[in-house]
């Protein structure tokens, strides 16, 4: 590996005489820069390239802004970024914003002045998204503390810090992303947490038009708040390592053109897991919504498999209809155990619940023949989630949360 040196050169001699000062990092991580065109080295002061390792504290003030290439915050440093800063993302090559283990975000936007990462091109699958990596529990397969990451940056996750703090997300919009990548076996979302712990800050965050899940948990305990998942290919939430965030609440998805379940849980065939919790989920299909393999099954609004768990309240769901020969439920269980273990046993409430519009209503679905199987009927108390309107979750003029009304 090439090694390179910060060239230091005196404040003074920066300010008078260079628009830009360009950090050259020898970190071991990989090669990169990071363009700043502030005052200086530490700041990004309304334009420029963020780009490389970020291995000391980054502020980005409100502006506009390139993303290229792999950029990851590591070494203890914090990438702190000003509500109103816009990120247009390089897609020429592979790109992504990622938070490792000894790294920090703190993103905070706010309804009238969002953070936004979309690209030029507004194409679904343009960029790789963001990715945090804490330092909390997980159970991957087999029972395992630890696991290497699918999204293309072989890291390994799980750690034994609960209450981890990977910093704070508030009002950040990710658009276009969930990019596949070549290698068959790796994938990214738009917005995807590996271990991430409870100290962790997740709100009002908006996923749009990605080519996989709009946001997935890999075990962890952290939790979030008012998050929409808008037009996302695959599935709406996801989670899988036995995540157990136990305090979620005003999640909502609308599925539009192309999409698959709209939550999908699983907790890698552990039977011994920590039921995550999450109050007000509002889940609506839209009219001629498709999943992205013609005939698949994965149509359904929630399901659970490989003794994934959930405790949901107050869900409202609108808008599955039957494909084809495939069949869509408002829970969807698709083996045997998983209903045994955790159906049975409580670890799996979808109450109260109310299912409008959609077939197979007042009964879940069972991907085999099951012992008993649950019924339900609609309760006219559960109401649609409330999230606070504003330009954060408006694109291109386009209102996410008019579904709601």
């Amino acid at each position: 590996m090439k090694r390179r040196f910060l060239t230091l050169l005196s404040l003074t001699f920066v300010l008078a005489a260079l628009n830009s000062c360009t950090i050259d990092v020898n970190d071991g991580l990989g090669e990169g820069t990071v363009t700043t065109p502030g005052t200086t080295e530490s700041v990004l002061s309304g334009t420029g390239t963020l780009s490389g390792i970020i291995s000391k504290d980054l502020l980005i003030k409100k502006g506009n802004y390139t993303l290229k290439g792999i950029v990851k915050i590591t070494g203890n440093a914090t990438l702190t970024i000003e509500a109103g800063a816009n990120f247009t993302v390089d897609t020429s090559t592979n790109s992504s914003l990622v938070v490792l283990q000894d790294g920090k975000i703190n993103a905070v936007g706010t309804a009238s002045e969002p953070i936004v990462f979309t690209t030029s091109t507004k194409t679904p699958g343009d960029w790789g998204g963001i990715t945090l990596y804490g330092n909390a529990p997980i159970k991957a397969i087999n029972g395992t503390s630890t696991a290497l990451s699918e999204d293309g940056n072989a890291v390994y996750y799980g750690g034994n810090d609960a209450n981890s703090n990977s910093g704070t997300m508030k009002f950040v919009r990710v658009e276009y992303a969930g990019k596949k990548i070549g290698d068959g076996t790796s994938e990214t979302n738009s917005m995807t947490f590996y271990a991430v712990g409870a100290g962790t800050t997740l709100e009002n965050l908006v996923t749009y038009k990605g080519t996989d899940d709009g946001y997935e948990f890999f075990g962890g305990t952290v939790s979030a708040k008012n998050i929409v998942s808008y037009g996302n290919y695959d599935d709406s939430f996801d989670w899988q390592d036995a995540w157990s965030g136990q305090n979620n609440t005003n999640w909502y998805a609308f599925q539009t053109g192309v999409g698959n379940f709209g939550m999908e849980i699983e907790s890698s065939s552990n039977i011994d897991n920590t039921a995550p919790k999450i109050s007000n989920i509002t889940l609506i299909r839209d009219t001629n919504t498709n999943p992205e393999v013609a005939n698949s099954p994965e149509i359904s609004a929630i399901q659970f498999k490989k003794q994934g768990t959930g405790i949901f309240s107050n869900v409202y769901i609108s808008g599955y209809k039957n494909i084809g020969n495939q069949k869509a439920y408002s829970v969807l269980i698709q083996d045997a155990p998983t209903e045994t273990s955790q159906v049975n046993t409580g670890k799996v409430v979808v109450a109260p619940l109310t299912y409008l519009n959609s077939d197979n209503a007042a009964v879940w679905g069972y991907a085999y023949s099951p012992n008993g199987g649950k019924t339900f009927t609609n309760t006219a108390t559960v109401t649609k989630v409330s999230l606070t309107p504003g330009a954060w979750a408006t694109v291109d003029g386009i209102n996410l949360l008019a579904g709601l009304n």
